[in-house]
C-alpha cells in the first residue's frame, strides 16, 4: 500500500512539474536585440494578462512586472518611446529610465518584452499632443486632441526586441 501511494504521489509531482514547463516562456537571448538594462525574463505576462493587471491599477498604484507585446508605434525623432498593444484596442505606453536608451526607430510591428513599472497616468492635451507630433500624425490629427487622457503607463529599465 505503502508503495502505491509513493507512485501515485510521484506521478503527480512529474505531471505537475510538465505542465509547468509547458507554461512556462521559452525565451532565447539570441533572438533578441538588447536595449537597457539586461534583465532575467521571470514572469512573462502576455497583452490580456496585462490590461487586466492595468485595470486593477488606481492612480497612484506601482507594479513592477514583465510583459510581451507588439510595438504598436515608436517616437519618430529619437526612438525614446512606445506604445505597446494590449487587448482589444489599448496599449501601454512605454517610457525609458532616466531617459538612458532608446529603441530602433522603425521597431513598428515588432515583438518586444518590457520589464519594468506599470502604472496608470493622466496625460495633458499638452503632452498628448506633443507625443502625436513625434509620432509624426497631421496637423489636423493633432488637433483633434482637446482633452486629458487615462494612460496606461509603463517605465521600462530593459527591453527586448525580436529581430
Amino acid at each position: 500500500m505503502k508503495k502505491i501511494n509513493y507512485v501515485l504521489v510521484m506521478l503527480l509531482l512529474i505531471g505537475t512539474s510538465m505542465i509547468a514547463q509547458k507554461k512556462a516562456p521559452s525565451f532565447n537571448s539570441s533572438d533578441y536585440a538588447s536595449f537597457g538594462a539586461k534583465f532575467k525574463v521571470n514572469r512573462v505576462y502576455n497583452q490580456a494578462e496585462m490590461m487586466k493587471k492595468y485595470k486593477q491599477l488606481k492612480k497612484g498604484d506601482t507594479i513592477v512586472v514583465q510583459f510581451e507585446s507588439t510595438i504598436k508605434s515608436v517616437c519618430k525623432k529619437k526612438g525614446c518611446w512606445m506604445k505597446l498593444a494590449l487587448k482589444g484596442d489599448e496599449s501601454s505606453f512605454v517610457k525609458f529610465k532616466d531617459y538612458a536608451f532608446f529603441v530602433p526607430l522603425n521597431a513598428d510591428n515588432s515583438d518586444a518584452i518590457v520589464s519594468g513599472k506599470a502604472f496608470v497616468d493622466i496625460e495633458s492635451v499638452e503632452e498628448l499632443r506633443h507625443y502625436a507630433k513625434d509620432a509624426g500624425k497631421s496637423a489636423e490629427e493633432i488637433a483633434k486632441i482637446t482633452k486629458p487622457e487615462v494612460t496606461y503607463a509603463f517605465l521600462a529599465d530593459g527591453v527586448y526586441i525580436k529581430k
